[in-house]
């Protein structure tokens, strides 16, 4: 014979609320001692230009570039687009100048290397100052 009640069983379930507790203190840790850093950007302050009087006085030499890489020197086209070309015609049209500036007006879609031809060539030719024209918005 059993004598002994019955112990009724209860159903088994988990207590949320500790380990709710135990996750908000591990992740107030992990805030806390989170250092935050930056990532590394490339920071470039442009320059600012102003438009200035253009003084008279000053002896041009204007090259033009087309969209093409073609040049032209005081509106007259160049057979060939060599630097050694370009620095003879440059020599020429700078030889009774004294101290000309060379005056750059390239298309926005000329290729890049085509400008770079042009100061080399004025550095060959001795031409230091070098400027270049924009257009106005």
């Amino acid at each position: 014979m059993n004598f002994r009640k019955k112990v009724k069983q209860d159903d088994l379930e988990i207590n949320f609320i500790p380990l709710i507790d135990v996750l908000l203190v591990i992740i107030i840790f992990l805030v806390v001692s989170t250092t935050f850093s930056k990532f590394s950007e490339l920071k470039i302050n442009l320059p600012t230009a102003e438009a200035n009087q253009v003084d008279k006085k000053v002896e041009r030499i204007n090259i033009s570039i087309s969209e093409n890489g073609d040049y032209a020197i005081n509106e007259a086209p160049l057979r060939t687009s060599t630097i050694n070309n370009i620095v003879t015609n440059l020599k020429n049209a700078a030889n009774k100048i004294k101290d000309p500036v060379i005056v750059i007006s390239a298309d926005s879609d000329s290729p890049h290397q085509s400008v770079i031809n042009v100061m080399e060539a004025a550095r060959i030719a001795g031409l230091s100052k070098i400027t270049f024209s924009t257009k106005v918005k």
